[in-house]
């Protein structure tokens, strides 16, 4: 007979269940989210710039994928409340100190004007678009006037929806793997990268595709050093930090996110990036599908393994 020492309750199975609260709704409405603002900021920084002739799909094609991303969000998001007739509470008041106000209120802005932004070039990529109505024609032609208006409004909300992704898990402190700063600064950089692979993936010039094969690899370095400094930090902190860590460091995530993430979403991409832009014949799509695949997989490993992480006293 095999006996054990129970010093502690804690040592009973399931005593501390673990508490799944967001399922595949939450990380598939943070990458549309963070993929949305990543294509809508580049849109509206060559518009700033004046680079629209430069970077046709950058700021004309690419961003109808902006509208289609929020609203498939936004529906996951709805799929996934608890009491779905009161979702319009929400924008009855404005909590500066509440992350999901921030976020609520961004994607009432950025969601229409995603929409205002595509209509504006859609007769550029659909010839035969027409409006039917004499004032949408004219709405068109005052929206086109007043585009780099427009530009600096989206560029703000982006950034702010970018680090909302991503500060939306850091506000829980109860999770030690999502309390850290560093989750917002990720977040967006990670929704820029993916906002780069899709223009990259989409444009037909070969200039373009350079251009933002370059703006990619230093996303993914950036993106990259983020990952390492947040290991860092928790390898260096408190018991319950060491050991969210370790989830990724021998732990049971470690292979899909050191396969899928860091491997096949980051460091494969550079390399096939890299290789393109010193002359090498590479598919285009391959590094682009990659990078966005492993955005995916990145939020769905993070929200999983945050939930994992918990703090006993």
């Amino acid at each position: 007979m095999k006996e054990e020492l129970l010093v502690s309750g804690r040592q009973n199975l399931n005593i501390d269940p673990v508490l799944h609260i967001w399922h595949w709704q939450i990380p598939l409405y943070l990458f549309l989210g963070g993929l949305a603002a990543g294509v809508l900021f580049f849109a509206a920084l060559y518009t700033i710039q004046g680079k629209e002739k430069q970077y046709p799909t950058a700021v004309k094609i690419a961003p109808i994928i902006a509208p289609f991303a929020l609203v498939f969000g936004l529906l996951a998001l709805f799929l996934d409340l608890k009491h779905q007739l009161y979702f319009w509470q929400l924008y009855t008041t404005v909590r500066l100190d509440s992350p999901m106000s921030w976020g609520a209120w961004t994607l009432m802005a950025i969601t229409p004007l995603s929409f205002i932004w595509s209509a504006v070039y859609i007769k550029e990529i659909f010839p035969n678009w027409d409006w039917k109505f004499s004032f949408l024609n004219t709405f068109e032609a005052w929206c086109r006037k007043n585009i780099k208006i427009f530009a600096w409004i989206i560029i703000i909300l982006a950034i702010i929806l970018g680090v909302y992704t991503g500060i939306l898990l850091s506000a829980f402190n109860a999770r030690p793997l999502w309390n850290t700063s560093i989750l917002g600064p990720l977040f967006l950089v990670s929704g820029l990268s993916t906002g780069a692979a899709s223009i990259m993936w989409i444009s037909k010039d070969s200039a373009e595709r350079r251009v933002f094969s370059k703006i990619d690899l230093i996303l993914i370095g950036i993106e990259l050093f983020f990952i390492v400094h947040l290991l860092m930090g928790f390898m260096a902190s408190s018991k319950v930090q060491i050991e969210a860590a370790e989830l990724f460091l021998g732990g049971e995530f470690t292979v899909p996110f050191w396969i899928f993430v860091i491997g096949l979403g980051l460091v494969v991409p550079a390399i096939l990036e890299s290789l393109e832009l010193m002359g090498k014949h590479i598919p285009i799509n391959i590094p682009a599908i990659l990078i966005i695949v492993g955005g995916l997989i990145f939020r769905f490993i993070m929200v999983e393994a945050g939930q994992v992480t918990r703090y006993l006293y």
